[in-house]
């Protein structure tokens, strides 16, 4: 499975582009950093990191994209600017037709370290580690953009498990409540 994790940004956006190749063994394809002038309109700084994701995905071929979910953070400028870039992944993404799974900071740092509340030296560290890369990513954004990656390739096969368990369960559980129905129509003709 190929991986774009996206860590959205309205002044730096991070790209990472990896592979799952079996098991839990992970492969760094691509990774950069989109950046955008503070000074520049909002609208042409979405449209250059549009044609950036646009510009990946038709060039390493992902079967899905990872992009950080927004959480709340103190600085609301921040959190509407990275609302607005992970938006625009989104919208370009499902016009190319490809999934989008958003995970939390916390689900990726877990994920990668082991940890929810590790920090961005210890998941740098750990991508760094993972990936066999020979110098660790930067700035902290493509190391994140590539931690995204990874999480969701080490997630998703446990996550195919789970709604298959799922719809399974829902499977018995209608096969179940049709036989009790039915027999509780046959007791009720005698």
């Amino acid at each position: 499975m190929r991986v774009l994790g996206v860590d959205p940004g309205l002044t730096r956006c991070g790209l990472g582009m990896v592979e799952g190749v079996r098991g839990r063994e992970v492969r760094a394809i691509a990774v950069d950093v989109v950046r955008t002038p503070p000074d520049d309109e909002v609208a042409a700084r979405l449209g250059a990191i549009a044609d950036a994701v646009e510009s990946w995905i038709a060039r390493y071929r992902p079967d899905v994209v990872a992009v950080e979910r927004v959480f709340s953070q103190h600085n609301v400028r921040s959190v509407i600017g990275t609302a607005q870039a992970g938006g625009v992944v989104a919208l370009v993404a499902g016009r190319a037709g490809l999934p989008v799974v958003f995970h939390t900071p916390s689900e990726v740092k877990a994920a990668v370290t082991g940890s929810g509340r590790a920090d961005k030296a210890q998941v740098t560290a750990m991508v760094t580690r993972v990936l066999a890369l020979d110098t660790p990513p930067k700035p902290a954004d493509a190391a994140d953009a590539l931690a995204l990656a990874v999480c969701h390739c080490w997630r998703a096969p446990m996550a195919a498990r789970m709604a298959e368990a799922q719809a399974r369960a829902a499977e018995l559980s209608r096969v179940h409540t049709a036989k009790l129905a039915a027999a509780t129509r046959r007791r009720g003709t005698r």
